[in-house]
Order: structure tokens, then sequence, then C-alpha cells
């Protein structure tokens, strides 16, 4: 395995477990703080390999691999919550810095582990039970009503590993797969939301936070479709509650870098906590153009307990605009429309191969006027992933 080549200047080299397209968008900030980062990518093709020189090939679950990328760099972060406990325990015990902490990742990697602790910590969430049979699926349904949301604890994400269950028998295959005797099921109840909302925060080792503007977020069969930063109408003693729960969760935690809130509104005025994250987000890539600092400068910074940038936006609103996959391979024919209609479109390309529902990028479009941003930045999206010709 090749070492990263060090930038001179005494600049450290930010490693990034994982080569999907969010240790590619650091790239670009990472150039520009004068940061050398190094991904142990899946594949010579993974989307971050594409653009970052130093880009090891192995999984983030062989312990040898791992180890010897690690031994390179002066900090390691994550690109998503995959890696394996014992994986990181190995890590800690040689002394590598991480960010987010094990103690931190294991409530975004456990769902159950989650709710136990933002419960315990009275932290407003969905009434919620594990279930390991079916009884105690009908029991939790006739306590809360149907239909109940039914989730994986570990490795769900955009829709998968999450079921809606409008009767016990639904839930009877899941309950029979292996990975399900020990852990059960995490059921919720539907909760009537009027929208879904993200705040974004950062925080370092010492202590410093930063949080970007509570946004709403638009889904689409489970898979977020668009963002509008800020959240439209939203009550500012509610944003302000929102964030201050963010950032509560962050130090209760101990979580350093970045940190994604999703939650729901509901009818009375008040929120209730859906998921974490902690790593950059979907909710936050409108920041790479519509504030002062985007979310993966901040992240970098954060990791390198570096002082937090300034999170406030550039405009009144920023929408984002994620570009799905369809049925065509071929995107970058159609810049040429995209660009000449609209050149104030901001497009980012994760350099990942094209299938149907996946989102492939993302494009960001930032003015005065939220509805015509929305309008621009859908239709930059429908004409990259080929859904509108003209």
């Amino acid at each position: 395995m090749s070492q990263p080549q060090r930038a001179p200047g005494g600049f450290p080299v930010v490693g990034i477990i994982g080569g999907g397209q969010l240790a590619r968008m650091c790239a670009g900030p990472a150039a520009e703080l004068g940061v050398t980062l190094s991904v142990l990518a899946e594949a010579p093709d993974a989307s971050a390999a594409l653009v970052i020189p130093s880009a090891p090939v192995g999984s983030h679950a062989d312990l040898a691999a791992v180890l010897a990328f690690a031994r390179d760099c002066d900090v390691v972060t994550f690109d998503h919550e995959h890696v394996p406990a014992p994986v990181l325990a190995a890590l800690v015990a040689e002394g590598m810095p991480l960010h987010p902490s094990p103690a931190a990742l294991v409530f975004a990697q456990d769902k159950v582990a989650m709710r136990e602790r933002l419960t315990a910590g009275g932290i407003p969430v969905p009434r919620w039970t594990v279930a390991r049979t079916e009884a105690q699926v009908e029991a939790f349904g006739a306590q809360t009503g149907w239909p109940v949301v039914v989730k994986t604890p570990r490795g769900g994400y955009d829709g998968k590993g999450v079921l809606i269950a409008d009767q016990p028998a639904d839930v009877r295959d899941w309950l029979s797969r292996p990975e399900t005797t020990d852990t059960g099921l995490l059921l919720e109840e539907r909760v009537p939301f009027v929208r879904e909302l993200a705040a974004l925060i950062a925080r370092s080792p010492s202590g410093q936070a930063a949080a970007w503007p509570v946004v709403e977020t638009v889904q689409t069969d489970g898979i977020c479709t668009e963002v509008l930063a800020p959240a439209p109408g939203i009550d500012p003693a509610l944003a302000a509650q929102i964030t201050a729960t963010a950032l509560r969760i962050a130090g209760d935690l101990g979580v350093t870098g970045v940190l994604a809130v999703e939650l729901f509104e509901t009818p009375e005025g008040g929120f209730l906590v859906n998921e974490l994250a902690m790593r950059p987000h979907n909710s936050g890539h409108w920041s790479m153009d519509g504030a002062v600092t985007g979310q993966f400068e901040q992240h970098l910074r954060a990791v390198l307990d570096l002082p937090l940038g300034d999170p406030t936006p550039h405009h009144p609103w920023t929408v984002m605009a994620n570009v799905l996959g369809g049925d065509d391979e071929e995107i970058y024919s159609a810049y040429r429309h995209v660009m000449a209609r609209d050149p104030g479109a901001k497009v980012h390309m994760y350099g990942k191969g094209v299938r149907p529902g996946r989102k492939i990028g993302h494009v960001n479009v930032s003015g005065e006027d939220l509805g015509d941003a929305r309008e621009r930045a859908g239709h930059a999206a429908a004409y990259l992933q080929g859904s509108v010709r003209e």
C-alpha cells in the first residue's frame, strides 16, 4: 500500500475510510486548505478514487487493510457508518485519532442504541419498541395504531431497511431473517408529520460548534430529492429549539465532525428526531454553494480541530435538487443545455455508475426568490437525469 504524498509545510494527511461521493466532495476543500487526503476505496473506480491520488483499494471490514491505511494518516474519518466495531476498536488501540469516535458513531450505526440514548436524554422521538415476535408487533400496533414503521437496526439508508406494516403478518419475513434473531426489529409509530426537516451542525474535538440554518427535505419514495435552505416559513422559535437540540445531541454524544439530525415537524408545532448521521450529509449539500463555509470544508476543519468557519448563507434561498440515475447512462451530453439555460446553476456530479433511482449528483441554485430557485434547480436535475428534454 503506497503512502500518500504529504504537502510541504507540515500540513496533515486526513484519511477517509470509504471511497464514496462524500469523500470525493472533500477533495476540493482539502486542496484549498492545503491538506492531503487519502481514501480507502472499495475499488479502483470508486467515486473518490477517481479524483484523489492516494486511494489504496481495500474493504472497510478488512482489519489488516484498514490498519495499514490508517498508519499513514494523521487523523481518520468516515465516508459512511458501516465500519465494524472490532475494526474501530483496533484503530483506537493503535492510538489513531478517529472522528467521530466509535463511542459516538455507534449511535449512527445502531438505530436501537440511538433511540435508547435519545429517549434517556429527554430528546423528543417517535414512540418505539424492539420486537422479535409477531405478538410483540401486534401489541405495539394495538398501542400506537396501524400502520407502524419497521426498521432494521443497522444498515438501512434511502428507504432501504424500512417497511410500513399494516398488520403483524407483514413483518413475518423480516422477523425470520437470521440477523433479526439477536437484534430484533425497531418498531416506531407512524408520525403524522407536517414536513421533514434537518439540522446540520459541526463540532470540533475542543468543543467548538457551528450550525447551519434548519432546512426542509423533500422525500420521494424514501429518497431525498430536494432540500430547501432555510426551511420556508419555519417559526424562528422552533428553528432555534431544533438547533439547540442538535447542538445538545452532538455534545452529549461527543460527536466530532459534521452531524445531521433528521426530524419530523409535527402538527402541534413541535418536532421529533428521526435519524442521525455523523458525516457530511445530503441535507447539507446546499452549503457547498449557498453558505460561507460548506459542510465538506467544515468537516475537515472539525476533524483537524481547526477553528470552524462561518456557516452563514450567501443568499436568502438555496435549493438543492438531487440528480437520480435514469435509463440513459450518458450524462455529460446534457451539460451544454443545463449550463447554457442557467449559468447560475451549480452542478456537482459524483462519478458513480448510473442506475435508475441512484443518487449520482446534485444541482444547487441560490437566489432571492424561492420559487424561481426551485424551478431552476428542479429543471437542471431533471434534464441531467433524462426525465425532461426541453
